[in-house]
Formats: C-alpha cells, structure tokens, sequence
C-alpha cells in the first residue's frame, strides 16, 4: 500500500483508518471519501473527496486522480438500520461494493472491504464458530455480507483482483459515536456510564456476542493488506475476535472503574432477534495461521481506556 482512497472514511471504522494511515503512510498518500464532509480530522487532516458509493463514474474518476494502489470500501449501511430499510440497504451496500470493485480491477489495485459475524445466521454453530461453517443469515445486513464476501472471491479468481477482508465482530470506539449497529450497545454503554453513571441496555442479559476494541481492529486491517499475498489461504474473510460478553460482564467490568454504575433492559426486539442469530463466540485460528493475527486488549483493558478518553472526550473531573 503506497496511496490509498478509502470510501465510507468519516464513519466509525473511517474516521479512525484514515488517521492511523495517514501516519504510517503520510497525510498526502490517503484519500478520505464519503457522502458528504464534515469539519473531522479525518476529513481536514489530507485530501477528501465528496463521494456517492452508487456514482462509479465518481468513484474511477477520483481513484484515478490520485493514483490509488489500494482502495478500501466501508461505505455501508448497518445491521439494524438496514433490517428497517432492506431496499435501500441492498441498492447501497451491494451496489456500492460493486462500484468499488470495478474501480479496484480498472487501477489493478489492492482491495479491502469488512465483512461482520452478520454474515452469519441461526443455523451457524454458536460457539467457537469455524472459518468455515453453515452461513444462512435471516438479516438483510446478513445477506449483503455474505453476498459481499462472495463477490470479493469472484473477483480475486475472475479477474486478479487482491481482495481482502475480515468478518469483524462489534467494534468498540471512543471516537464516532454509535452508528445503527445491533452491537452498538456495547459503546452507548460506555457513554452513559461516564455521562449518567447507568444505562438502559437493548440487548438482553445473557446474551453474548464478539467484540473487539478499535486499536485492535485498525492493526488487524493493516497486517492484513501488508501479508504476504501467498500465505492467504482464506481471502474474504477471516474470523477476527479479542472477547465475548454478555451485557451483565461489561457492566461489572465498568463497576470496577466506576463504582455505582447499574444496568438495566428495556429490549428491542428487532435488535435482539438480530444479535440471538449472530454467535457467542467465533474462532479466529485461520487468521492467526494465515497472517498472524493478535490483539492487545481484553475486556477489562478496554473498558480501563474507554472511560479515560472518553472522560477527556468529554471533559470529565475524574472522581477521587
């Protein structure tokens, strides 16, 4: 990866990627795109351009001015979001993939998209889920994925294309805040407990599912597109995972750090039903084997980190 245009740059794994680029590969060599632009660092700190992920025309146009070698699509619409608008979601998440694709053949350039534990369904064995297993998803965001990670294998054996991804769990951020996602708990969570000391869950108690903290996931992404291309047995995508919770395990783990804090429920149905179909735990051997995949943070470590930045986030006298 030398310059890289990323689509979908001001949103939650966006704005995080573009920055963590930026300084590994410099400000001028990473292309930050999206719908529309806001006054974020992502969106200040190096070039930007104003892209519709339907417009291919725009998308070619763009990857060609700056000469891109590597694009990475984020641009989607997500898990619970997309179940209230399943049309729009397919026109969008699956039109936009296309799009980015086509560009990534006409630059012969290195592609990566995220793929999600969305992918996966009821019928996928719940714990310690394979690489390769039963993947019949009952979510529309289920569906695009699956049909995503297909499509990026269509075109890695078709036309030469190198695609990459990795099927991330919830990921957990103190910088964007919550997006529509059926894990979006586990950051709101965060929020409430440094702002009002409770919160009101949407997922039920003993309901588990894998995350994994930003910082984690943005080195997953680098080593990933940085591995040697014939190790990669798997392409679209690896399994990548540092914890499964439940809403009862985060709670306690922020009652270590603010004392006092309490949880309650008041459950979404939509989002439940969403979050009972997806594992409790998912096994990432494949991407340990393959590209040596790690993680830094457990829970505790993250719910530690979470709560300072997002005390200075928000200018929070620390207790003593």
């Amino acid at each position: 990866m030398k310059r890289i245009m990323i689509t979908g740059a001001l949103g939650q794994i966006g704005s995080e990627l573009t920055l963590k680029l930026r300084d590994i590969y410099g400000s001028d060599n990473v292309i930050a795109t999206d719908i529309k632009k806001n006054d974020s660092e992502a969106a200040l700190g190096g070039p930007f351009e104003t892209v519709d992920v339907t417009d291919l025309k725009k998308m070619v146009e763009t990857a060609k001015k700056y000469n891109v070698d590597t694009v990475m699509h984020l641009a989607a619409l997500l898990s619970a979001t997309a179940e209230a608008k399943p049309v729009f979601a397919w026109n969008l998440n699956m039109g936009g993939l296309m799009n980015a694709l086509e560009t990534a053949r006409e630059l012969n350039a290195q592609f990566f998209t995220p793929s999600s534990i969305g992918a996966f369904g009821p019928t996928t064995p719940k714990d310690n889920t394979p690489q390769d297993t039963i993947m019949r998803p009952t979510t529309m965001y289920g569906v695009n994925k699956v049909a995503g990670e297909l499509l990026a294998d269509y075109y890695y054996h078709k036309f030469g294309v190198d695609t990459r991804g990795l099927r991330f769990p919830g990921l957990v951020s103190y910088v964007a805040p919550p997006g529509g996602g059926t894990t979006d708990y586990a950051v709101e969570i965060y929020y409430e407990a440094v702002k009002n000391g409770r919160y009101t869950s949407y997922i039920d108690k003993g309901t588990y599912m894998d995350m994994m903290y930003m910082p984690d996931a943005l080195n997953a992404i680098i080593d990933l597109m940085e591995a040697d291309p014939g190790k990669l047995a798997h392409r679209n995508s690896f399994n990548v995972s540092s914890m499964s919770f439940d809403p009862e395990e985060i709670a306690r783990s922020i009652a270590k750090q603010i004392p006092g804090f309490k949880i309650s429920y008041n459950v979404d149905p939509v989002r439940q039903k969403i979050a009972e179909s997806w594992p409790n735990s998912i096994d990432s051997s494949a991407a340990v084997a393959e590209w040596g995949f790690k993680y830094e943070y457990d829970l505790d470590k993250m719910t530690k980190d979470m709560i300072e930045k997002l005390r200075q986030k928000f200018q929070l006298r620390i207790p003593s």
